[in-house]
């Protein structure tokens, strides 16, 4: 039996009985998502919603292929979400929902493509789920990205903060007309924005390319602008937190060069793809956090961010440049459904 990701517990069965929206695997059954998967449209998985998936609280996983991100989307299916699972390889997204269905039976997924280093994909994606769901409870923003080379995606930005910072600007505002008193926004951060400086008029690193600088001023960004979600959003009962799931040994111990290198030497030293997805799960699922926001949590609890984050004339500089960069303005926060 299934296990409550938070409190290491059985789950009670009905949580996982009935089907679900998309990839559906009766309680006790081995699903089989390849039989079920349509080519036709950017979103995978579309027959119509049952009642049973519209009974469950949905949460959306982004970067859901692989890495903690799979582990997340499995503990919320285990905890008798419908999860909508978000990324840009069909094969390796049709993959983790078979590998979820087997280890939670009963289970209510769906598979949505989509390449989050373009923003273009990203409205789509959030137009897609809020087309399909009139609420949302969970947005897990794990979709993530380190390149030792600076790389321009076909809509002229750079790749990493594209995808780590931009992308859950612009899936986040797409969102909310979805969100409810009681729903989460999840961030997955990184203790590199401990120690980031934030070029606030060169997010994109034109003038001067250094990886692990990008890469953690893309993470400081995303901390940011979620306290800038979370302050925007008091008194709606929507939380937005960000969390460090701890050193993970994830893809990039398979990746070459001295990027690859580096992070074979520590794997034995890091944490489990499993082991990473517990900190994002509590601030997902516990009761602790329920009103808990705005937050900077590090082995399931709060703590301090880099001072810079707690600037309120940068966070106002930083909303600004992004809204400018991703042309989404979110000065007027949209209406919210009501269910």
């Amino acid at each position: 039996m299934p296990l409550d990701p938070i409190k290491g517990k059985p789950l009670k069965s009905n949580l996982l009985n009935g089907g679900g929206l998309g990839f559906q695997t009766p309680a006790g059954s081995r699903g089989d998502v390849r039989s079920t998967l349509a080519h036709d449209a950017p979103g995978l998985l579309k027959p119509p919603i049952s009642q049973t998936a519209r009974s469950r609280p949905v949460s959306v996983v982004t970067g859901a292929s692989g890495g903690i991100g799979r582990w997340i989307a499995e503990g919320l299916a285990g905890a008798g979400h419908h999860v909508v699972l978000a990324g840009r390889n069909e094969r390796r997204l049709s993959a983790a929902a078979e590998w979820i269905g087997h280890r939670v039976p009963g289970c209510s997924l769906q598979v949505e493509l989509a390449d989050l280093t373009l923003l273009a994909e990203a409205r789509g994606l959030a137009e897609r789920i809020t087309g399909r769901h009139p609420a949302v409870d969970v947005l897990v923003n794990n979709a993530g990205m380190f390149s030792a080379r600076r790389r321009q995606t076909a809509e002229g930005h750079e790749q990493v903060i594209a995808l780590n910072h931009l992308a859950p600007f612009v899936l986040v505002h797409g969102l909310l007309p979805a969100m409810r008193a009681g729903a989460r926004i999840v961030s997955i951060g990184s203790d590199t924005s401990d120690r980031a400086r934030l070029h606030v008029d060169d997010l994109e690193s034109r003038r001067r390319w250094r990886f692990v600088h990008a890469y953690a001023q893309s993470k400081l960004a995303l901390l940011i602008a979620t306290k800038g979600w979370a302050q925007r959003l008091q008194g709606k009962g929507i939380v937005a937190n960000t969390v460090h799931p701890g050193a993970v040994a994830t893809g990039l111990v398979r990746a070459r060069g001295p990027i690859g290198l580096a992070w074979r030497l520590m794997a034995p030293f890091l944490l489990t793809e499993e082991q990473g997805a517990r900190t994002p799960l509590h601030v997902a699922l516990s009761d602790d956090f329920a009103a808990v926001t705005g937050a900077y949590v590090k082995r399931q609890g709060p703590v301090a961010p880099n001072p810079l984050a707690l600037d309120p004339a940068l966070a106002a500089r930083l909303w600004s440049a992004t809204e400018a960069l991703t042309g989404v303005r979110a000065t007027a926060l949209p209406a919210r459904a009501e269910r």
